[in-house]
């Protein structure tokens, strides 16, 4: 940071400084050597715009490397996939003259409409807290700040500008904030992003709780916070709640706002220094540019990486990967026009394009195979439908397996707007069927953003490979898989529901009059189809390879009050190496609160060569068995059993072992306004309440208490008080005082 005495600064200059100096970068101090910031879009790539500037990827920009983008890497499932997507944008950012990459995007997939859901990892916070972690730390050892994005609650594009999103604080603590908290203190990055939308009624880029009481105060976080491009309505309210930099710039308005503010007492001048010193400390990214970057090793390392997120869905009779000698019909568009990535500010211009015709080809002519290709139709709309679907259905007839490349086009899915359906166009749906009716096996492959359904098809062919979006390497790495070159590792990161109807934020989404209403708590994805039994296609997690494997030995421990240990140990029992993804979860058996069937608590992604075991450890902190308790505003293990869990999927449990854990020492102080259930359930009196009660009171009064069971069911919300109201006389007074003083000394440390 530069050593610059803000005294020696006008207030207007320091108010200047907290916004941009034009689309993607900060005001330099010349006279105190201060230079200026450039950020701009990623985060699977660096859109550097030199020319006319925007937010949308309307513009060119110089061209890098398109890596594979968070909905893919979130189906990797590994943290090093994340850290080499890092570290490449990071070292693409210094070759460009870039000083913050905007991303990653970690908001969390409460709905498959969210037409932003292609920049984001997960439906589940543990996920995308460590894939985003992994993703920030590697950018940054390259000399490049994230920004970490969009802070918070920002999970639909629907008027997302001026949208609040209504969530209690539980949900917010155990959904909703996890991510951001986990990179924030274990990540450290050098900003963060204010949403657009508001959280429960205040603007994100002007809530104090958010932007300082949480991020702050209790995170501990000291880099900047910069707004969203265009996300500041109030700058003196932004300024006060601890926004830092508004962008993009330039903004006099503001500035003489913020001025004024200062002048009239509106503002202390101490929160512009406070803002204008952390704003400072970015200009220690700012270094000469390197000499470019490798363009043709990027592009492999896209290549490789993309191989480890493709989800293999199906695979009946083992038709992938393909054999070698097959006569091989590949059809549809995406196939020689890829869909690599979409629309919006992280439009990138890659430095090329693998399409997966090509690749299939240079690889099939090591194996002997053929490959022919139709495009049975066309993404635009153009052209005559039913001719194409026929041409293709002819060769797939003619062949020993078709290769259907299906999915969504850009028009379709995008940064901007919500989808309206999970379906693919109904023109791929019929050659898709009509394919499958013909040929004698078929595969199909999916290129998509958000997930879409397979619903009037699945049944149909025999196998499916869900690709999303993979980057300029995708092709490539989509003919490394189908002919077995690469074995497929990806696991889903969000469910496939059998209906779009099935999903919790169904009736809640996308809201309505200016609110959305997160009415499912923390009941979010497969949490919510776990917990009331509700089929899916595709539960969270799963994933197929070319392999198999084995979990045994699970052994669990407690190596604290609130904490335990896991081990266990998985062997590759097939006849090639591959990547198995071990995921751990915890069912809760105890607590005061209503939650999910089970959570995703750890997960590792391991390589085994064939027949190779490996044990593995885990160690489960506090955090993976407490809920937030809304009651003492914060984190809380309630005492008892808990089950941990070794998942195939989050449906599908392969091993199970109990522990009991000690939990929290009850902090509950009883009063005669406490429910009579809450006194029945209080861990120090309630075992005995009973039969203090029925020894305080007259004989036949005291009969009825263990005499008639519906009563105390009866009475078991009314407060105390209404209870002792029932009994004639004082006769309840002294015992009543008694036991709640005992609570009370059993609260004290």
């Amino acid at each position: 940071m530069p050593d610059i005495d803000l005294s020696r600064l006008s207030l207007e200059q320091k108010a200047a400084l907290l916004s941009g100096q034009d689309f993607w970068s900060t005001h330099p101090v010349q006279d105190a050597g201060l230079p200026s910031v450039v950020l701009t879009d990623g985060p699977h790539g660096v859109r550097r715009q030199v020319g006319e500037f925007d937010h949308m990827g309307i513009y060119q920009s110089l061209p890098s490397t398109c890596f594979p983008p968070a909905v893919a890497v979130g189906s990797s499932w590994d943290p090093e996939v994340a850290a080499r997507v890092g570290a490449a944008v990071g070292r693409e950012a210094r070759a460009l003259g870039v000083h913050v990459v905007l991303g990653p995007g970690v908001n969390i997939k409460r709905s498959p409409l969210c037409g932003r859901n292609f920049e984001y990892y997960s439906e589940d916070p543990l996920l995308s807290g460590h894939l985003g972690a992994a993703h920030v730390r590697g950018q940054q050892e390259e000399g490049v700040g994230a920004s970490l994005k969009h802070f918070a609650v920002n999970n639909q594009e629907t008027d997302r500008m001026r949208v609040s999103a209504d969530v209690d604080e539980r949900t917010l603590r155990e959904i909703y904030l996890p991510a951001f908290e986990h990179i924030v203190t274990e990540a450290r990055p050098a900003t963060v992003m204010a949403a657009y939308n508001k959280v429960n009624g205040v603007h994100a880029a002007q809530n104090r709780w958010l932007l300082t009481e949480v991020l702050r105060e209790e995170w501990g976080f000291t880099g900047a916070v910069v707004s969203d491009w265009g996300a500041v309505h109030d700058p003196v309210a932004s300024v006060l709640a601890g926004l830092d930099l508004e962008m993009p710039g330039p903004a006099p308005e503001n500035t003489r706002r913020i001025v004024d503010a200062v002048r009239e007492g509106e503002l202390d001048e101490s929160a512009v220094d406070t803002a204008v010193r952390r704003i400072l400390a970015l200009a220690g990214l700012v270094a000469e540019p390197c000499d470019g970057f490798d363009v043709d090793a990027h592009h492999r390392l896209a290549r490789e990486l993309a191989a480890e997120c493709a989800v293999l869905l199906k695979n009946e009779d083992g038709v992938l990967p393909l054999a070698p000698g097959q006569r091989v019909a590949v059809i549809g568009e995406f196939a020689t026009t890829p869909r690599h990535q979409a629309g919006g500010s992280s439009h990138l211009n890659p430095t090329r394009l693998d399409n997966a015709l090509d690749a299939m080809r240079e690889l099939a002519a090591e194996r002997t195979n053929t490959v022919d290709f139709a495009p049975g139709f066309a993404s635009d709309g153009s052209g005559d439908a039913v001719a194409l679907r026929e041409a293709a259905v002819a060769l797939a007839r003619s062949s020993d397996v078709a290769v259907v490349f299906a999915g969504l086009a850009e028009r379709e899915e995008s940064e901007g707007f919500d989808r309206d359906t999970l379906h693919l166009p109904a023109v791929q749906i019929e050659l898709i069927r009509a394919v499958a009716a013909a040929a004698v096996r078929t595969v199909v492959v999916l290129s998509n953003g958000g997930i879409v359904s397979l619903e009037g098809w699945h049944d149909d062919v025999d196998a499916i490979l869900e690709g999303f979006l993979l980057g300029q390497g995708g092709g490539g790495a989509l003919a490394d898989l189908l002919f077995g070159a690469a074995d497929p590792s990806g696991r889903l990161a969000e469910t496939i529901p059998l209906r779009l109807e099935d999903n919790p934020s169904f009736v809640n989404f996308p809201g309505e009059q200016g609110h959305v209403r997160y009415g499912e708590g923390v009941m979010v994805g497969y949490r919510w189809y776990g917990t009331t039994g509700t089929p899916v296609r595709y539960p969270f997690g799963h994933g197929l390879s070319y392999t198999t494997f084995t979990v045994s030995g699970l052994a669990v421990e407690s190596t604290g009050d609130d904490s335990a240990r896991a081990s266990l140990t998985v062997t590759n029992t097939g006849d090639r190496a591959g990547k198995h993804v071990v995921q751990v979860y915890v069912s809760p058996q105890a607590g005061p609160v209503r939650r999910p069937t089970r959570e995703l608590r750890a997960f590792t992604k391991v390589r085994l060569a064939p027949g190779e075991s490996r044990t593995l450890t885990f160690d489960l902190g506090r955090r993976a068995f407490a809920y937030y308790d809304v009651l003492d505003a914060g984190w809380a293990v309630a005492p008892g059993e808990y089950r941990v869990q070794i998942g195939e999927n989050a449906e599908h449990m392969v091993a199970e072992a109990s522990v009991s854990l000690a939990g929290d020492a009850p902090a509950q102080e009883l009063t005669l306004e406490s429910t009579f259930g809450e006194w029945i359930a209080h861990p120090v009196i309630g075992s005995t309440l009973l039969d203090e009660l029925t020894a305080a009171l007259p004989e036949d009064q005291g009969s009825q208490l263990s005499d008639r069971p519906e009563l105390l069911q009866a009475v078991r919300d009314v407060p105390m008080k209404r209870v002792v109201g029932l009994v004639e006389g004082d006769a309840l007074d002294a015992t009543l005082q008694r036991l709640m003083e005992r609570t009370r000394v059993a609260d004290r440390p």
